[in-house]
């Protein structure tokens, strides 16, 4: 059987094994209704509410601060839309950045269907967003900005703590959908001024299904979903016991050997990055060559298109992206890469390999030869390099 070698950890990573063992009882013996009022409603209860202290803690935050969801896109959606409706009466002008996830851009895009005035900030051909350029698009209007703290498909790491203090000074709430961040970056929410902050378990080792939403205390945000009285009435519904359980262990966990994980994939990351450039030619690194993330390297690789490069690198057992996993469906090229300046024929030619905790060098030097081996060969299979050789 052909090993499976995956580098696509940014799309989502396989779930721990402490954290499945965490989770199995809330599955099995633990499933009772942590709203109800008898013993082991109460019990169920009491985990939840551990689960929200230990995410608390790792994020600096208060535990009425931390809201449980589904996942990245309803914490996002949650923070736009909540925002944006509490807030009407004060303007209606929001601020987010050309490369932010459709988890942020499709809700902007309905708000402006309502009336909203939408700013989309551009960026450098890094993926990063000008602080000056953000200052010059605030107005009196302003009630929200969303910029994410860094980017799925580049990986590159945004000023979002400067950000946030010009929309506190200016009384505008600010939101940051750390999707990709946490469990790769600490925060201190409590040292910053950011009202909302999104992320997802399944980004971390976690369980697919389960998010959270940080709510600064004070920040003005409209409830969405009605029914009961759940989550501190911002967010009605049952709760994922289980999910729930299994988000908290996985932060834990990743926290606990962050700075040695981080430092693995970083090295593993430019070992590759290096061994690419150096063994073929005409090759594009996107993103920010050293404020990003650790286990992240998008890479274009002129005069091949990006699905063939994917699709030969999975008959080899390399699982890899040409995109995030959200649009990799779509034809239309990255509109990352696009906002980054990056022409079209590059962007089709673009591969994202995003690595885990469990990578290896031997996966490593096995991707390495491979995808060697496959830009060659399509390479004498397309007509703009052999015009231009």
């Amino acid at each position: 059987m052909q090993k499976i070698i995956y580098l696509d950890n940014s799309a989502t990573t396989r779930v721990h094994p402490s954290v499945v063992e965490a989770m199995k009882p809330y599955l099995d013996t633990s499933y009772a209704n942590p709203s109800s009022l008898h013993q082991s409603g109460r019990e169920v209860r009491i985990a939840i509410e551990k689960a929200r202290e230990k995410v608390a803690q790792l994020l600096g935050a208060e535990t009425k601060e931390i809201i449980f969801a589904s996942g990245g896109t309803e914490s996002d959606n949650l923070a736009i839309f909540g925002s944006a409706l509490a807030n009407r009466n004060k303007g209606n002008h929001i601020i987010t950045s050309q490369i932010e996830h459709h988890a942020v851009l499709n809700p902007c895009n309905e708000l402006k269907k309502q009336g909203f005035d939408i700013t989309y900030l551009p960026v450098d051909s890094n993926g990063c967003v000008d602080v000056k350029e953000f200052e010059k698009a605030l107005r009196k209007e302003t009630i929200f900005v969303s910029i994410m703290h860094s980017n799925n498909e580049v990986g590159t790491i945004q000023p979002i703590e400067e950000i946030a203090e010009i929309c506190a000074a200016r009384g505008i709430i600010f939101h940051t959908d750390a999707v990709q961040s946490v469990g790769k970056v600490r925060f201190n929410l409590g040292n910053t001024m950011i009202n909302l902050l999104s992320l997802t378990a399944h980004k971390f080792y976690g369980p697919k299904g389960v998010g959270v939403l940080y709510i600064r205390k004070g920040t003005k945000i409209q409830q969405l979903q009605y029914g009961g009285h759940h989550e501190f009435r911002r967010r009605a519904g049952t709760e994922n016991t289980a999910g729930i359980i299994g988000l908290a262990k996985a932060m834990e966990l990743s926290y606990a050997d962050m700075d040695k994980t981080n430092m693995r994939m970083a090295g593993l990351r430019d070992y590759l990055e290096n061994e690419l450039t150096k063994r073929i030619d005409e090759v594009k690194i996107n993103g920010h060559p050293q404020n990003r993330l650790p286990h992240i390297l998008n890479v274009a690789f002129k005069y091949v298109e990006g699905e063939s490069i994917l699709l030969n690198l999975d008959s080899h057992g390399i699982c890899v992206s040409s995109g995030s996993a959200c649009t990799s469906e779509s034809l239309e090229p990255s509109h990352v890469l696009s906002a980054m300046g990056v022409s079209v024929e590059i962007a089709h030619g673009s591969i994202r390999f995003s690595l885990g905790r469990e990578t290896t060098k031997e996966e490593i030097n096995f991707t390495i030869e491979t995808t060697v081996k496959v830009i060659h060969r399509l390479r004498e299979m397309s007509p703009l390099y052999k015009r231009k050789a």
